[in-house]
């Protein structure tokens, strides 16, 4: 009774509504890839701490983003219509900082990590800080601007930082297979592009987005699905061939 009476007062609440439905794109994903992991599941335990420090991933990247923002307006006035602005606000004030904070955390937690024994691991890693990150993000927005903002994060922005993991973890995952076979050297490559590779794309989605033209909206359109089908055929086939490592 007592719980019944209780979930009815939150269901009744409108803003537990709109951090449910923050929460459940990116729970719905999580979930995708975990059962992807086919070889060996990864502990609960190791999973939820890369949910919560992708978590506090956001809040290093908005402390690194609002220092580039300030650096960006004294060095490069003109805001989103100076060229140069736009390129260091998206692909490295943004881009970069969020990529690069998740890909700290994904290294710190998991890089020596006894469990980190399959190459798909590395995908499963990413994509659980990336949508730790996500999430928390996609609260924020939901609660500031409504239901609206949750419907059209949930087919974009959520799934976006779950693609940006997946590319983020397959050349994780490469690259520990790399090092572990004794190709430091290429290890090192591999590792490098798990940054690179997502905060290139990450910057492409954000640039294309703010745009306010109709040609860069559909073009914006065409990108979202390219990336998304990329994501979810790498899922798919790494999946597939996933080994020992």
């Amino acid at each position: 009774m007592i719980i019944s009476l209780l979930f009815g007062y939150l269901f009744s609440d409108p803003k537990f509504l709109l951090i449910v439905a923050a929460v459940i794109p990116a729970l719905v994903l999580l979930i995708y890839v975990y059962r992807r992991d086919r070889i060996e599941k990864e502990p609960g335990s190791l999973l939820l701490s890369l949910v919560l420090w992708g978590i506090v991933s956001t809040f290093l990247a908005v402390i690194s983003e609002s220092i580039g923002a300030v650096l960006l307006a004294y060095f490069l006035p003109g805001g989103e219509n100076n060229r140069a602005y736009a390129f260091w606000m998206f692909f490295v004030t943004v881009g970069l900082s969020e990529e690069g904070f998740k890909y700290l955390i994904l290294k710190w937690r998991t890089w020596r990590s006894p469990y980190f024994n399959c190459r798909f691991d590395g995908v499963v890693y990413a994509v659980f800080v990336s949508l730790g990150f996500a999430l928390w993000e996609n609260i924020g927005y939901v609660t500031t601007y409504g239901l609206g903002a949750a419907m059209t994060r949930a087919v974009t922005a959520v799934p976006g930082h779950a693609s940006f993991g997946v590319f983020m973890g397959a050349c994780y995952g490469l690259a520990r297979q790399r090092e572990n076979e004794g190709q430091r050297d290429l290890g090192a490559v591999w590792r490098a592009l798990a940054v690179l590779l997502p905060a290139a794309i990450h910057g492409c989605y954000d640039y294309i987005a703010v745009s306010e033209s109709t040609d860069d909206t559909v073009s914006f359109l065409i990108f979202v699905a390219l990336v998304f089908l990329s994501a979810f055929v790498l899922i798919r086939l790494l999946s597939r061939r996933d080994r020992f490592i």
